[in-house]
């Protein structure tokens, strides 16, 4: 008898949905039968990639509370409401605390902030406030939120201070607002992906995205989105997983640089 999916007929939002490891994981949950919301602030690609999976794009900066309820309030039309979030989007930079023009700009690493972390925040807050609403599961349950975060929220490289700061910001935000929600039956999780095949990376070129992909111990090569996906797919689909954040590197430990 073939189980089916938790996210069968439910809203599910993606923040950052336009591209990379936010389009895979609106794929995977648009292949289990949700009614998937691909936000982000590239219209075009964002509304390609809705189009493709027969979801809908939102025009979403996450930095906008005004924006992300109404993303919010799109996914929660789905006739079981809104059942997960992805927190998928974000930005990152490169300065050191000290360089060779001065000192890092503190405009810069307020803009890290705001759009990894505290963007991470409005989208986990927001979500919580509409699933809140949903009739519950028989274990209780009313939704999942996943956010995004990365192997430098833990080993941040030079010139990583400020995407270090946001991406370790979300890692340390996951148990307390596990806690603050149990209440309601709205789990927490956070995935930290290592290096992945994104197109952050398409700026390098062919042998440069194997090197790095050689510093992986095993596999020994990039991460595909798809397998971001994978995880994220599991780790919402299983009730008992919660307040965790989970690495996604292939047992890579960053270096100084």
């Amino acid at each position: 008898m073939t189980k089916t999916s938790p996210f069968n007929d439910s809203g599910v939002l993606v923040t950052g949905g336009t591209s990379g490891l936010g389009a895979e994981a609106a794929r995977a949950f648009a292949a289990l039968g949700a009614h998937v919301v691909v936000a982000g602030r590239s219209a075009g690609k964002g509304a390609a990639v809705a189009s493709q999976i027969g979801g809908r794009f939102a025009a979403t900066d996450v930095t906008d509370e005004e924006q992300v309820r109404a993303a919010v309030a799109l996914a929660a039309q789905a006739p079981r409401g809104l059942r997960a979030v992805v927190s998928a989007a974000g930005s990152a930079t490169v300065a050191k605390t000290l360089g060779r023009s001065g000192p890092h700009p503190v405009d810069t690493f307020r803009a890290q902030l705001e759009t990894n972390l505290v963007g991470a925040f409005n989208v986990l807050r927001l979500g919580a406030a509409a699933m809140d609403a949903n009739e519950p599961d028989p274990d209780g349950g009313r939704g999942v939120v996943v956010l995004t975060s990365s192997v430098a929220g833990y080993e941040g490289q030079m010139g990583q201070v400020a995407y270090a700061a946001a991406k370790g910001g979300i890692n340390s935000m996951v148990l307390p607002a596990a806690r603050d929600l149990s209440r309601h039956g709205i789990r927490v999780l956070g995935v930290a992906p290592g290096v992945f095949d994104t197109p952050f990376m398409d700026i390098l070129s062919a042998e440069a995205k194997a090197g790095i992909g050689a510093s992986v111990p095993f596999p020994n090569r990039l991460g595909k989105p798809s397998e971001y996906a994978d995880l994220v797919v599991a780790l919402a689909s299983n009730p008992m997983v919660n307040g965790e954040v989970v690495r996604l590197d292939g047992a890579l430990r960053l270096g100084l640089k």
